[in-house]
């Protein structure tokens, strides 16, 4: 989930801007639950007409030799698909992958105007329930583009609840990678949760009210000793953690990192001394980006530094 002090960098100014929780009052606002099974005629396979971001969301998309596992794109806590990976999801497709991005843990009537689009404020629903819609997601995507198993990249709880859907689901034997940027995977506090409200204006109220996942979240909830009454990973999947010093919603940050076998646990500043990234900007940090990069593609991988 991100740091206070510190300056947003001009590209996140778009998640930033995101909420302002208004009632949904257009059939622009209404969304089909991600992952629901049927296809109506000139829909997606998903049936969802919610705004992708540039890049994802190619239903004729056909994986290639060179990058033959599809990246399925989770975003956190209060925001959405499309401006979460406003930056991540057209730098992959300009690299050759297939990407896909789902809004999940959304509240009927809870939306976002902060792009000039009616669009959900996700993340909100009990993380078990959202990682089940994960889980309906990747086999939609696997099913369109042959792929036997697909890739994760997510942000803060987009970063942690594939974990469940790999531990309890049964994902583990059709996810690759799970690539985490902040990510909450063995909680934070409420304090910390309430460090995202500068960014999402409109969204205290849903804390204590809708937000079930922001108790999911918190240090000591059921959901965390169920989380931890199992290993970090599972075998078989490759794991990433890309994490700043300056996150102020996920802390203490390092609480960030896993345990296990194919673990690579990365610190942003270890490669950009100078960067004060925090944790929404992590998602549109250069360095970032490129640490994500790499662990989709580490053998391609190339010296990660400052922008």
């Amino acid at each position: 989930m991100l740091a206070g002090a510190t300056a947003v960098p001009a590209s996140a100014a778009p998640v930033g801007t995101a909420a302002a929780a208004v009632p949904a009052a257009s059939a622009q606002g209404a969304q089909a639950a991600s992952g629901a099974s049927g296809t109506a005629a000139g829909l997606p396979p998903d049936g969802d007409t919610v705004a992708s971001p540039p890049g994802a969301n190619d239903w004729t998309c056909r994986p290639t030799a060179a990058h033959p596992d599809p990246v399925v794109l989770v975003h956190g806590t209060f925001a959405n698909r499309y401006e979460n990976w406003l930056a991540l999801s057209p730098l992959l497709k300009s690299l050759g992958y297939c990407v896909f991005a789902l809004d999940y843990g959304t509240v009927p009537g809870v939306t976002s105007t902060g792009s000039g689009l009616l669009l959900p404020i996700g993340g909100l629903g009990p993380v078990p329930e959202s990682a089940a819609q994960l889980a309906r997601f990747v086999d939609l995507v696997r099913n369109a583009t042959g792929a036997a198993k697909v890739d994760i990249v997510g942000h803060s709880q987009g970063g942690m609840l594939p974990n469940y859907y790999l531990k309890f689901l049964g994902g583990a034997s059709k996810v690759g990678k799970l690539v985490g940027l902040a990510p909450s995977n063995h909680g934070t506090t409420l304090d910390g949760i309430t460090n995202l409200v500068p960014y999402f204006p409109g969204v205290a109220d849903l804390i204590y009210t809708v937000c079930q996942a922001c108790r999911d979240q918190a240090v000591g909830s059921d959901f965390n000793k169920a989380m931890a009454a199992r290993p970090d990973t599972v075998p078989g999947v490759s794991y990433t953690v890309v994490s700043t010093v300056y996150d102020e919603v996920v802390t203490p940050w390092r609480t960030q990192f896993l345990s296990g076998p194919d673990v690579d646990n990365v610190v942003l500043q270890n490669h950009c001394p100078i960067s004060l990234v925090e944790h929404v900007g992590i998602a549109f940090s250069p360095t970032a980006l490129h640490l994500v990069t790499n662990a989709l593609d580490p053998a391609h991988a190339t010296p990660v530094l400052c922008g």
